[in-house]
């Protein structure tokens, strides 16, 4: 079990996540730093279409930028490139290597976070040493593939479960409130920060709506 698996891993509003194809035209390095400005306090890497050495060359700067900020630094399934940035830690999909071999590869200061669809996936990330999991997708959304799990499967985890976790998949400021009615406290946002012209205004916004 990792030594950071405690109730402040996600002790945060916002869980943002990279998407340079949605970032309009601006590049991942700009966007964090946008972030980070605005007192994002966790963020994860996240690029389906960058070949390793581009995402590995992103990931070091990301990294210089998030840990002079004393933000969280997760990286989105590339365990390998997670290890050689010194990454806070890893996010993983259900299709990717167990937990329990992943905890094998980063070893015990690392976090690692799992996605879960349904309450039985979020039973066995439980069981399997995860430090946080992903809760979703709570709506249909352009960056995933999986057909959403609604806002029924946020509260079950939030009423069952004692591990901390991240609200994810299209969520947006017209149903932000749906999903924390359900009992989130974190939400992972893609398109919603990273598509905004004003980054810091959006998520200022947004915070309003988490906190009010």
């Amino acid at each position: 079990m990792s030594l950071n698996n405690s109730s402040n891993i996600l002790n945060t509003d916002i869980y943002a996540i990279t998407a340079e194809e949605f970032s309009k035209g601006r590049d991942n390095i700009q966007v964090v730093t946008e972030m980070l400005e605005s007192g994002v306090e966790i963020i994860q890497y996240r690029e389906k279409n960058k070949t390793a050495k581009e995402k590995l060359e992103q990931c070091k700067k990301i990294r210089e930028l998030t840990y002079n900020a004393g933000c969280k630094f997760i990286v989105n399934d590339d365990i390998d490139i997670a290890i050689l940035v010194d990454a806070c830690g890893v996010h993983v999909g259900q299709n990717d290597l167990p937990i329990k071999e992943v905890r094998k590869l980063v070893g015990n200061e690392k976090i690692i976070g799992k996605s879960t669809h349904a309450p039985k996936q979020a039973h066995k990330a439980v069981e399997d040493g995860a430090d946080y999991i992903g809760t979703g997708p709570v709506f249909q959304t352009d960056t995933k593939e999986k057909p959403p799990v609604g806002t029924e499967y946020v509260e079950y985890v939030a009423k069952n479960l004692d591990i901390p976790f991240v609200a994810i998949g299209g969520i947006k400021k017209h149903n932000l409130n749906e999903v924390k009615n359900k009992g989130a406290t974190c939400f992972a946002m893609v398109t919603e920060i990273v598509g905004a012209v004003d980054i810091s205004q959006q998520i200022k916004e947004l915070r309003s709506i988490i906190t009010s």
